[in-house]
C-alpha cells in the first residue's frame, strides 16, 4: 500500500507550490458571498433541480469573485474558439423620473385593486457573468438563458431551459458546456434541457404556497434562507429570487413582498428604469462595499420585473471593472 501511495504522489500533475492553485484567505466580501452560497439555495430534496441550479450559478458567478482562484466553474482554457462577450452595462435611471418610496408604492398598488393572481411556476430570462483568473485569464463572458417552469394539476411539473438573448435575436449564444469547463456557442433558441418531474406535494418553501400577508411572507422567506438570525436585506433579496424562481406572484403577494422589503430597510428609491426586456419599472438600490443590487418593480402591479447585481470596484484579476453587471434576472408572466 505504501508503494502505491508513493507512486500516486509522484504522479500528481499539480505541484503543491503552483501559484495558480494557491489558497487565499477570504476577505469580508468573500465571507458574505460564501454565506449566500450556503444559505440562499434550498437542498435538492426539497426543490429538485431548482436548488441544484442555484448552487451552480452561485459557484460559477458570484463566488468566483469571493473565493479566489481555488473555486472556478468556468475555466476558459484551450483553443480560443469562443468569442468573448463584454459584460452588459447596468440599467440607467431616467434623469427626469421621480423616485417612489417602497411603502408608498405598496399602498398605491393595494388601493388599485390589481387583479393578478398567484401562479405556481415561473418564466425567467437571466444574464450571468462567467469569469476566469490568473495570468492566462480571458475577458469575462455573458451567459444568457431563458427558463420556463410549469406545474400541472397532478403535482408534477416541467422545466424548459433555452439558450437565448433577447438583446441579440437570432445571434449565436454562448453557453456553459455540460462539463462546466469549456464554454461553447449554440444557435439562438437551442434547447439546453427539457425535464419532466414527478408529482411532489411538499408543504415546505419554495413549493409551499406563499402567503399574501407581510408578516407570514417574511417567515416564509426566512425559512428559505435557512438562517436563525434576522435576515439582512441582501439575504431577503436572495430568498426573494428563490421564491420568484418557483412562483409568479399575484398582486396581493407582490404588495406583501414590497412591505417586507420596505420594513427591512436599505433599499433606496432611485427612479424609473427601462429593463432589458423593454419594460418600465421603479428601481430600488441596495449598496455594499463590493457590489450594488437593484430591484425593479412594476409600478402598476408591484410585480418584481428584475434583479441586477453590479460590481462597484474593479476586479482586475477577473477582468471586470466597476459598473460591470455580475448577474441579472428578469421575471415574466
Amino acid at each position: 500500500m505504501a508503494d502505491e501511495l508513493e507512486l500516486l504522489g509522484r504522479a500528481n500533475p499539480v505541484p503543491s507550490g503552483d501559484p495558480r492553485f494557491r489558497d487565499r484567505p477570504l476577505d469580508a466580501r468573500a465571507e458574505h458571498r460564501l454565506s449566500q452560497l450556503l444559505h440562499s439555495a434550498a437542498p435538492p430534496t426539497r426543490t429538485g433541480r431548482t436548488g441544484n441550479r442555484t448552487r451552480r450559478w452561485v459557484w460559477g458567478l458570484a463566488t468566483a469573485v469571493a473565493a479566489g482562484a481555488t473555486a472556478l466553474a468556468l475555466l476558459l482554457s484551450g483553443p480560443a474558439t469562443i468569442p468573448a462577450v463584454a459584460a452588459p452595462r447596468p440599467l440607467v435611471v431616467r434623469a427626469d423620473s421621480t423616485p417612489v418610496p417602497l411603502d408608498r408604492l405598496a399602498d398605491r398598488i393595494a388601493a388599485s385593486g390589481s387583479p393578478l393572481r398567484l401562479v405556481q411556476g415561473t418564466h425567467v430570462q437571466s444574464w450571468s457573468l462567467g469569469m476566469t483568473s490568473g495570468a492566462e485569464a480571458r475577458p469575462p463572458i455573458t451567459l444568457p438563458e431563458e427558463r420556463v417552469v410549469r406545474w400541472k394539476a397532478d403535482g408534477s411539473h416541467t422545466e424548459l431551459v433555452v439558450a437565448t438573448d433577447p438583446r441579440h435575436p437570432g445571434k449565436p449564444v454562448i453557453v456553459a458546456a455540460e462539463d462546466g469547463i469549456t464554454p461553447r456557442t449554440v444557435e439562438d433558441g437551442h434547447v439546453l434541457s427539457r425535464t419532466n418531474f414527478p408529482p411532489s406535494w411538499s408543504d415546505a418553501p419554495p413549493q409551499a404556497r406563499p402567503p399574501h400577508n407581510a408578516k407570514a411572507l417574511l417567515a416564509y422567506l426566512d425559512e428559505l434562507a435557512y438562517s436563525d438570525d434576522k435576515l439582512t436585506t441582501p439575504q431577503l433579496l436572495d430568498s426573494m429570487a428563490v421564491l420568484l424562481d418557483n412562483w409568479t406572484l399575484g398582486s396581493r403577494e407582490s404588495v406583501a413582498l414590497i412591505r417586507v422589503l420596505a420594513e427591512a430597510g436599505g433599499l433606496r428609491p432611485v427612479g424609473e428604469v427601462t429593463d432589458r426586456l423593454g419594460r418600465r419599472g421603479q428601481a430600488y438600490v441596495y449598496a455594499t462595499p463590493g457590489s450594488r443590487r437593484m430591484i425593479v418593480l412594476d409600478p402598476l402591479t408591484g410585480a418584481v420585473l428584475g434583479l441586477e447585481q453590479t460590481f462597484v470596484i474593479d476586479q482586475p484579476e477577473y477582468g471586470v471593472k466597476a459598473g460591470d453587471v455580475m448577474d441579472y434576472r428578469a421575471w415574466m408572466r
